[in-house]
């Protein structure tokens, strides 16, 4: 969300949305009394709460609920505070028959419970609200979405309705327009107007089918990304995508990962499908004794990962079971951190300036289960802080969200229209060269052992492509598009010269598809506007009779009596300035 929508805000934001959420439960409470409440909190641009409707909710649904309320803030009900002992507290909800509730309570650890009463209606909650009904601003119910119970797939499906707060008209309509603006970016509608992808049921949840021009933007980024990794002195390496389940447990992965893996059986041997590529690259440095003189070793694999995810976060190319990280391990002296880290970063700098993203730091610190020394955890943090504070880079610190193995710089990107997105990472690791043993000769002859970075600089290809797709809206700039030039005739008389132009683009290693239908002008050119084609190509009588072109451009300015060497020479400039 755009952070201008957040300003001139007199109360907080967040008390306001929970006050919400309860006000939207009454509503709900009232007009459909056998529904049984479970949650409902503030989050991030709005509110929810899951309800126990078998029958559902629909669309209409939400307007009548909406318009309760409206009656409801207008009666200004005092919301009261109230504070029970536990047992009077599941007395109470017992007698109401709101089982959620019940759950709940019991998990509390404590013997007093507050509840908050707002008319006939009565929810359990920390609090803070408003101190009346009245008090809250404007809001809108947004939609409907299934949830299970706590988030587990064993539990009851509930419904869950969506709803944002604010605390004006004007705040909520800005928002609501950013929503629409969302809406007419969202990737997986792009991706099936523009043809890029499917993920099929018969496939399976998370699955990514790559259609030709889909195929064609991965494999524009990962050309880009091989040419980008050579010029800075990466070698390529591949690993398999299975390995034995003996090094998984070897590196931790089994102990701190394997709810996110998925397991396989050969020849009565356990293997783990690879959720990360770490292990091979180890394998690699560990062939050899490797020389000081050697480090840094800068290993790059495009490798393809499986991770468990469950099906209720799973969404289009942004979250998928299976995917293509651009991942490197670089194997390295201590004395070498400070200048490699901001090696990455400057990767990270030059490349996202390509894409046209902003972008944010932020210092993910040791987690609760982590392996490793606490000496060595203090240690890598201390090095991230120290590079980004030397280089005056501003970041936040994200207590406790570390990998197992060590701290990391995340890299957040901001779209065209403002919101973030977790791409890129470095992650300094001082524990898995320890677990494989790993060490280098040192000057002095001795054996040292090397510290590992894992980084990415896209991350997930899925991911990026799905932002990607978002941030631009569809309109890829020329060198990332997967057609660059339609050629269009407007009557069969054109067919053999519009065939020549084509061959001529093609042959130029310019991306180019040929339409000679028997169909209006009109309509294969609006046909290519909802393609998001760079260029369109026209040829009728008079450009064959001259031997020139007319171009139309995405943003519909036409250059008319173009010559084909100069249109080739333009399309050529686009794709060397990559802007």
């Amino acid at each position: 969300m755009d952070e201008s929508l957040k300003k001139d805000v007199n109360i907080d934001l967040d008390v306001l949305r929970h006050s919400t959420s309860h006000l939207m439960a009454q509503a709900v409470k009232e007009l459909f009394p056998e529904v049984k409440v479970a949650i409902g909190p503030a989050i991030e641009n709005g509110f929810y709460y899951d309800f126990d409707y078998p029958p559902g909710f629909t669309d209409n649904d939400l307007v009548k609920i909406e318009e309760r309320m409206k009656e409801i803030v207008k009666k200004d009900i005092p919301i009261e505070r109230k504070v029970l002992k536990k047992n009077e507290a599941l007395d109470m909800f017992r007698n109401a028959g709101e089982t959620y509730k019940l759950e709940l309570i019991e998990a509390i650890d404590e013997d007093e419970v507050s509840i908050y009463k707002q008319g006939d209606f009565t929810d359990l909650c920390r609090g803070p609200h408003l101190s009346s009904t009245g008090k809250v601003g404007a809001f809108k119910l947004l939609n409907l979405a299934g949830a299970y119970w706590r988030g587990d797939e064993k539990n009851k499906m509930l419904t869950r309705i969506y709803g944002t707060a604010f605390q004006d008209e004007k705040s909520l309509d800005a928002y609501l327009q950013f929503l629409e603006e969302v809406k007419r970016r969202d990737h997986r509608r792009l991706g099936k107007e523009l043809e890029l992808f499917s993920i099929y049921d018969e496939v399976g949840a998370g699955l990514v089918v790559y259609h030709p021009k889909g195929a064609m933007l991965r494999y524009l980024l990962e050309d880009f990304e091989r040419k980008e990794h050579l010029k800075r002195g990466y070698q390529f390496v591949v690993g398999p995508h299975i390995l034995k389940l003996e090094m998984w447990k070897k590196s931790g992965h089994f102990d701190n990962y394997r709810d996110n893996m998925y397991f396989t059986k050969i020849d009565d041997i356990d293997y783990g499908i690879k959720p990360m590529n770490c292990l091979s690259h180890i394998m690699v440095y560990k062939s050899v004794i490797r020389s000081y003189r050697e480090l840094p070793l800068r290993y790059f694999e495009l490798g393809t990962v499986a991770r468990h995810e469950k099906s209720g976060v799973l969404h289009g190319l942004m979250r998928v079971r299976e995917f293509t990280q651009d991942d490197a391990h670089i194997f390295l002296r201590q004395d070498q951190l400070h200048e490699e880290i901001l090696n990455i970063i400057n990767f990270v700098r030059d490349t996202m300036k390509i894409f046209d993203f902003e972008y944010e730091m932020e210092i993910s610190t040791r987690p609760d289960k982590f392996i490793g020394t606490i000496e060595d955890w203090d240690k890598a943090e201390g090095i991230l802080k120290e590079v980004l504070i030397d280089e005056g880079i501003p970041f936040d610190v994200n207590e406790g969200d570390g990998a197992f193995y060590g701290p990391k710089i995340d890299i957040k990107l901001k779209d065209a229209i403002g919101r973030k997105w977790q791409c890129a990472t470095i992650q300094c690791d001082f524990a898995l060269p320890e677990r494989f043993d790993l060490h280098y000769v040192d000057s002095d002859g001795k054996r040292k052992r090397p510290v590992m970075l894992h980084r990415v600089i896209l991350g997930a290809l899925e991911r990026f492509m799905g932002v990607l797709i978002e941030h631009y809206g569809g309109k890829f700039p020329v060198w990332l598009s997967p057609v660059q030039v339609i050629i269009m005739n407007i009557t069969d008389e054109q067919d053999a010269y519009v065939k020549s132009i084509y061959q001529s683009l093609v042959d130029k290693g310019i991306r180019t598809e040929l339409d000679t239908r028997n169909e209006k002008l009109s309509m294969k050119i609006r046909e290519g506007v909802v393609k998001k084609v760079p260029y369109m190509v026209i040829a009728g009588k008079k450009e064959m009779n001259s031997n020139t072109l007319t171009v139309r451009m995405r943003d519909g300015n036409e250059l008319k009596d173009v010559r084909l060497d100069d249109f080739i020479e333009r399309i050529q400039v686009d794709n060397i300035s990559r802007r």
